[in-house]
């Protein structure tokens, strides 16, 4: 029996909390098969210890279904999660993340179309905006971590490559900025006309170097901007930057909510606080005045209940969101004083609170 067919076989064990397999996050380093004894090593970075006792029983449970396998010796290393600095906040990340972000908090969805880019977009702006009537101008980055479909840079109004300072291994890239906003995306590094096709690793690398050589300057918040679901980037992010918690936007249906709430729970099983729920798509008022919900009401507060957190807000549908995306103009820039920028100011300033009030590390 070869190596590569063991780890064929234990792509069946998932990493819990996540639809990828323990192979595909790269945490097998080593397999062989000696006198019907199958020897495994896996390399784990968490701080529960529940996390090596459920994938070596997993593990155990899935070679010994291979014909021949008699026993099994499984090795897991464990590194532990390291405490964040003063001022950090995390409880997830165990890469080295710049000192100079004061909270980076992830914007994250279970399922596509809720809209979570546009609703990273406008609130990355609402909170350039409450920062900077504070004085504190250009202290807001947004990381698009959305691999294979980069929308943050057309939302921006942003294109072109950002620049790079220095050389080899010291080489930065320079964030490219907009709307008093801090941006990294893939679209900026890849043609137009260029589809992404990677495996889990190179995501994976590519979110590292997202955090660790883009030069971000002093920041009080930076937004990341993930993709739907609980796969390779989002493993990637909380192993590599430490989070200060995350939000989940949702629309008002089942469809929807469901799924948000598998995300809330992928988070709180790495540790990751829950800043709170963002309901998107609330509702549509006619030029009448009378309120639609298109998409049914009260699923944003329930799921907030159920993953014991707080609703932050509701954003209505407005042609003016879609409009502002689509010219790289957000509309929280393009209309200031509009209702719909004042609920996305409103939702900044309450995201500001949260970060700002003392948690509890998870166990």
């Amino acid at each position: 029996m070869t190596p590569e067919a063991i780890k064929e076989q234990l792509k069946q064990v998932k990493y819990p909390g996540f639809s990828r397999d323990i192979v595909s996050f790269g945490l097998v380093r080593s397999a062989a098969f000696v006198d019907g004894t199958v020897k495994v090593a896996l390399a784990v970075t968490t701080s529960d210890p529940k996390v090596p006792l459920h994938l070596k029983r997993e593990v155990d449970q899935c070679l010994r279904a291979l014909p021949g396998v008699k026993d099994t010796i499984i090795d897991i290393a464990v590194s532990a999660v390291k405490t964040p600095a003063a001022g950090g906040g995390n409880l997830a990340g165990t890469g080295s993340a710049p000192k100079t972000i004061k909270h980076a908090v992830a914007i994250a969805s279970g399922k596509g179309g809720v809209g979570k880019s546009t609703f990273a977009v406008n609130l990355a702006c609402a909170l350039a905006q409450v920062l900077g009537a504070k004085g504190r101008h250009g202290r807001v980055g947004l990381m698009d971590c959305d691999i294979y479909g980069p929308s943050v840079p057309l939302m921006m109004g942003l294109s072109g490559r950002p620049e790079v300072e220095g050389d080899g291994a010291e080489a930065m890239l320079i964030p490219m900025e907009h709307h008093g906003v801090k941006v990294m995306s893939m679209g900026f590094l890849v043609d137009d006309n260029t589809p992404v096709v990677w495996r889990g690793p190179m995501i994976m690398k590519t979110v590292q170097q997202f955090v660790q050589n883009v030069k971000w300057g002093e920041l009080d918040v930076l937004l990341v901007d993930l993709p739907p679901g609980t796969g390779d980037a989002q493993l990637s992010l909380v192993q590599t930057l430490p989070l200060d918690g995350a939000v989940l936007v949702t629309t008002p249906q089942p469809a929807a909510t469901n799924v948000a709430r598998k995300g809330g729970l992928m988070f709180q099983k790495v540790n990751v606080p829950l800043l709170g729920v963002a309901e998107n798509m609330s509702y549509f008022i006619d030029p009448a005045g009378q309120k639609h919900e298109l998409f049914g009401s009260g699923g944003g507060a329930a799921i907030a209940e159920k993953l014991g957190t707080l609703l932050l807000g509701q954003v209505p549908i407005v042609p003016a969101i879609r409009e502002g995306g689509d010219a790289g103009r957000p509309v929280v820039v393009s209309a200031p004083q509009s209702p719909v920028a004042g609920v996305f100011r409103d939702l900044a300033a309450t995201l500001l609170l949260r970060l700002a009030q003392p948690r509890v590390p998870a166990v």
